[in-house]
């Protein structure tokens, strides 16, 4: 049984497969342990078939854009420590 209550309707086949819609859940009666959980769970399934997924047009022009700012030395790298560290105190 899942550890969350989920309202199940099925619609009409979408590229082949039917959807499961309308799932609803508690969120702000869930823990932050709880909710990383359920990310770490539909992170993990969506991974299964990552060839399946799209990126929307504007990934590459995005990631197009760094390249060139990598290329022409204008990107400025900052280790994951420090970065966190930072963000933390923007955030505070």
């Amino acid at each position: 049984m899942p550890a969350f209550p989920f309202n199940k309707t099925r619609v009409g086949p979408i590229f082949g497969y039917f959807r499961v819609m309308s799932v609803t859940l508690p969120l702000h009666e869930m823990t932050v342990p709880e909710k990383l959980r359920m990310m770490e769970a539909l992170w993990e399934d969506l991974s299964r078939n990552s060839d399946a997924l799209e990126s929307p047009a504007w990934h590459e022009a995005v990631l197009q854009e760094r390249e060139e700012r990598i290329a022409s030395g204008q990107a400025a790298f900052t280790d994951w420590e420090h970065a966190k560290s930072e963000i933390r105190q923007r955030v505070a």
